[in-house]
């Protein structure tokens, strides 16, 4: 499974994002406050426009859809292809939704969107029409990556998690156990470069880019912080926690750890290196696995361990887990919202995530079909994405965008060299400070 780019959703100018949520609250948008009736039969025609996901030779929605019209004789579906880039993908979304245009009744989103697309009036609150008991069945910490001011605006339909990808030859010969502490992964590493082992001990995506802001999300997490709290309503980035958690990481730099280039790597450049045989451990999505086995691509065919991420020494293992991934948004001007709803409930239930899992090879969301032996002998990596902890980025935050910028820059910045880590924490305390003021939340 290839990690497609809006796993990582790229930030986008502060302008573009303002102009779509003015044009969406002036427009007839639905609100939670004046939100449509569910009620009703659940029958008739809906549209479901959604990118394509899964394996590139088989169209998993398809099966999907006619999954779901067996079960529902009622209601038919219509796919309507998305665009692949993200950015496309939302522009298209906001121009059409913020236009009153009901053309799509479901569609997929990406998972740094709850918060944007909330406060422009773009998706439906699903909490109004779904009960807790419908929620209680995701993953933990996917429900909280998706709710907006407490207002639930999408369903998890897929996850993407992050994992650690080691060579278990190398540890073998080194006797050396699979690291459950980053204090533990950094003596390791160092041992086996010590024994002429391996070139590097460590690799992850440190450029200035969103995979820092997921990569530092995780380190952040691990040490007991988070760089907005729990409502989005102020920045959080600068305590001693995320002060541990960028002294670590610029530490795997300067012990040799990690190679210096690390600053430039984004998923493919740290991926390269690694299936090369030139370092010990790597931190990437789960598609890492597939291609570290690869013959046509790599030369440790067979000598690549999967498990989670560690955390830091005093901490419960494992460590965190950065969210990717899709949700499913119910647009706001549909007509047919019954429809909708028995439509996302179905998506996200035990049948259709274990064809998600099994036959589209992605993470399911439901935690019931994630555990289920079906779903967990399809692919090497599920077994593990079912003890992930998961942290998401700050969705909750309308001016995501921006306040990624402020994270990843900054700590890039810290990364190399240019600055202390205090500093960095200190001065995107700030950006994100200024992105919060400026998105009026």
């Amino acid at each position: 499974m290839r990690q497609r780019r809006p796993l990582l959703l790229v930030a986008t100018a502060v302008a573009t994002l303002a102009a779509a949520s003015l044009s969406a609250c002036s427009s007839s948008s639905t609100t939670a406050s004046a939100s449509p009736s569910a009620t009703g039969p659940a029958k008739g025609t809906i549209t479901w426009y959604a990118n394509q996901f899964g394996p590139t030779g088989t169209d998993v929605r398809k099966t999907l859809i006619t999954a779901f019209e067996q079960a529902n004789p009622g209601i038919t579906v219509k796919l309507e292809q998305a665009p692949s880039d993200s950015d496309t993908y939302r522009s298209t979304l906001t121009t059409q939704i913020s236009g009153g245009s009901s053309s799509f009744d479901v569609y997929n989103g990406d998972v740094t969107w709850p918060a944007q697309f909330g406060k422009a009036g773009l998706a439906l609150p699903l909490n109004s029409y779904l009960p807790a008991s419908y929620w209680s069945g995701f993953s933990n910490g996917l429900v909280s990556s998706v709710t907006y001011q407490g207002k639930i605006m999408a369903a998890p339909l897929f996850t993407d998690n992050a994992f650690l990808f080691y060579r278990k030859d190398l540890l073998a010969k080194a006797h050396l156990p699979v690291p459950t502490t980053w204090e533990q992964l950094q003596s390791e590493a160092e041992t086996l470069q010590r024994q002429g082992l391996v070139k590097y001990g460590f690799a992850g995506q440190f450029d200035s880019y969103e995979g820092l802001t997921c990569d530092f999300t995780e380190f952040e997490a691990d040490a007991g912080g988070q760089s907005v709290n729990s409502g989005g309503t102020a920045s959080t980035i600068d305590s001693a926690a995320s002060v541990k958690a960028l002294s670590y990481m610029r530490g795997l730099i300067t012990s040799g750890v990690a190679p210096s280039a690390i600053t430039t790597f984004q998923e493919q450049q740290s991926e390269s290196l690694f299936t090369s045989g030139q370092v010990a451990f790597l931190r990437n999505w789960t598609y890492a696995y597939a291609d570290s086995n690869s013959p046509a691509s790599s030369k440790i065919v067979g000598k690549v361990g999967i498990t989670n991420l560690p955390t830091f020494a005093g901490q419960t293992a494992p460590g965190y887990s950065a969210t990717g991934g899709w949700n499913l948004y119910v647009n706001p001007h549909s007509k047919n919202l019954a429809a909708d709803i028995a439509f996302v409930k179905w998506m996200t239930g035990v049948q259709a995530q274990t064809i998600i899992g099994a036959q589209g090879g992605e993470i399911p969301s439901n935690a019931a079909a994630l555990a289920s032996s079906t779903v967990q002998n399809s692919n090497p990596a599920f077994p593990v994405a079912a003890k992930n902890k998961l942290q998401a980025r700050p969705s909750n935050v309308a001016a995501y965008a921006q306040v990624s910028q402020g994270i990843y820059s900054n700590v890039n910045a810290a990364l190399s060299g240019s600055t202390t880590p205090q500093s960095a924490v200190s001065a995107a305390d700030k950006a994100i400070g200024s992105a919060l003021d400026n998105s009026g939340l």
